[in-house]
C-alpha cells in the first residue's frame, strides 16, 4: 500500500426529515446565498423544506445553475455575493450545483483571473473561500463530501476539474426521500457515475490494499443490487438510502486512499460533454469497456479480480474473461436504459480528431494510473466505441 493522507471533515446528517435540521447546522447570524438549479426542489418539496427551516435566517437565493454547471453564471453569484456581502453559501441539488457552489466559494477572494483555478487547477490563490453547506438532491457525484469541482466554460467549450479541501462542505444532508420525483434517467446517470467513480480508483494495478480493495468492491456490488431496485422503484426507500450512500462513499476519499488512480474515463467523458452535451453519467458508460479493452495489460490482475468478486467469472483464458467482463459492465448499464456507443449518440468520428487535438494543445501526452496513456491509445479508446 503506497504512504497517503486521509482528511475528510463533512459532517454528514443522513435520513428522512434531516432537511429540518438546517437551522442547527447554519450559522445563525449568517448571511446566506442558497443557490439551485432550474426549478425541481420547488416542484419536489425540497425548497419549501429549506425554507422553513430557514424562516430565521436572512436568505437570497441564486437559481439557474445547470447540469455542467457554466463559469459565466456561476461568476455571476460571485458578483452578487460581493455585492450583497454573504458570508455562507448553500448549495440545493445534486453535483452541479454542489459543484458550481464549490467554484463559487474559492472565486469571491481568488487573486487573479477566477478562471485560472480551472485551467491551471491553480488553489494557491484561493483565499478565505466561503463556508458551504449543501443539501443533496441526486447521488451521483458524491461532490458533497469531497472537495472536487467540474466547471463547463461554455465560451470554449472546455470541462474542467479543481479540487482542494479548502471548498469541502462544513456539512451535507442526504435524505433518500428527494429520489422519489427523480426522472429515471437522472437515477442511471448517478448510478453509472457512482459505479465508474470506484472503478477510477479500483480498476488499475494492485499496491496489497484490501481493506481498500473490499471496500470498493462493497460499493460496486451494492450498485449491481440497489440500482435497478431504485431504477425500476424510486420510492423504495431502502433502496434508494443504499444508492445515495453508496454514491457518497465512492468518492469520498475514502477508497482512493493508498492505491493508484486511474480518471482517464472521466477526462474523456468530459470533452464528450463538451463537444455535444452528453450528460456526464453516459459519457463514462461509452468510455469505460474502451479504456478496459485498450488498456488491459495495465490492469490485468485487477480485471481478473473484478471480474471474479462482483460477476462471478472465473473460468477462461484472459482474453474471452476480459471480454465477458466487458460485456457484463455494458449489460449493467444497457440494464439502466443507458446506451453505450458513440453511434448511439450521433457523434461523428471527427470528434476523436477534435478530443485527439484538445489533448495535445493541453500538452496531456501520458495520463492515467501508470502515466503511459498516450494520444495514440486515446485514439484507439475512442475509436473501439464508435
Amino acid at each position: 500500500m503506497n504512504n497517503f493522507q486521509f482528511y475528510n471533515p463533512v459532517h454528514i446528517e443522513f435520513g428522512k426529515g434531516q432537511i429540518s435540521k438546517l437551522s442547527k447546522l447554519v450559522p445563525a447570524n449568517a448571511k446566506i446565498l442558497m443557490t439551485y438549479g432550474g426549478g425541481s426542489i420547488k416542484r419536489n418539496g425540497v425548497y419549501d423544506q429549506v425554507k422553513e427551516a430557514l424562516s430565521g435566517h436572512t436568505l437570497i437565493e441564486f437559481s439557474g445553475i445547470e447540469p455542467n454547471p457554466k463559469y459565466e453564471t456561476l461568476m455571476k453569484a460571485v458578483e452578487i455575493i460581493r455585492n450583497e456581502k454573504i458570508d455562507f453559501l448553500l448549495a440545493v441539488g445534486g453535483g452541479s450545483v454542489i459543484d458550481g457552489t464549490k467554484f463559487i466559494s474559492a472565486a469571491v477572494n481568488y487573486e487573479g483571473d477566477p478562471w485560472q483555478i480551472l485551467a491551471h487547477r491553480d488553489v494557491s490563490g484561493i483565499k478565505d473561500p466561503l463556508p458551504i453547506g449543501a443539501v443533496l438532491t441526486l447521488p451521483a457525484t458524491g461532490s458533497e463530501m469531497n472537495g472536487n469541482s467540474v466547471v463547463t466554460k461554455a465560451e470554449t467549450k472546455e470541462k474542467l476539474a479543481f479540487g482542494t479541501p479548502a471548498v469541502m462542505p462544513k456539512f451535507s444532508i442526504l435524505d433518500p426521500e428527494v429520489i422519489y420525483s427523480l426522472p429515471k434517467k437522472q437515477i442511471s446517470n448517478g448510478i453509472i457515475d457512482a459505479f465508474i467513480h470506484v472503478l477510477e480508483q479500483y480498476l488499475t494495478y494492485p499496491v496489497n490494499s484490501p481493506i481498500q480493495d473490499r471496500f470498493a468492491e462493497s460499493i460496486l456490488a451494492t450498485l449491481v443490487e440497489e440500482g435497478p431496485k431504485v431504477y425500476a422503484e424510486p420510492t423504495n426507500y431502502d433502496a434508494a438510502a443504499n444508492f445515495m450512500w453508496a454514491a457518497t462513499m465512492a468518492l469520498n476519499g475514502l477508497i482512493g486512499v493508498g492505491v493508484p488512480q486511474d480518471w482517464s474515463t472521466h477526462m474523456i467523458g468530459h470533452e464528450l460533454t463538451a463537444f455535444h452535451g452528453i450528460d456526464h453519467g453516459r459519457t463514462l458508460a461509452i468510455v469505460l469497456p474502451g479504456v478496459m479493452r485498450v488498456k488491459q495489460e495495465n490492469k490485468r490482475e485487477k480485471l481478473l479480480q473484478y471480474g471474479e468478486r462482483i460477476w462471478n467469472i472465473t473460468e477462461g483464458t484472459f482474453e474471452e474473461r476480459l471480454e465477458l467482463i466487458i460485456a457484463k459492465t455494458e449489460a449493467f448499464f444497457h440494464s439502466l436504459e443507458t446506451p453505450t456507443r458513440l453511434s448511439d449518440y450521433e457523434v461523428p468520428a471527427s470528434t476523436i480528431d477534435k478530443i485527439c487535438d484538445r489533448f495535445e494543445q493541453r500538452r496531456i501526452t501520458a495520463f492515467g494510473e501508470q502515466g503511459d496513456t498516450d494520444i495514440q491509445q486515446l485514439r484507439m479508446i475512442l475509436e473501439d466505441r464508435l
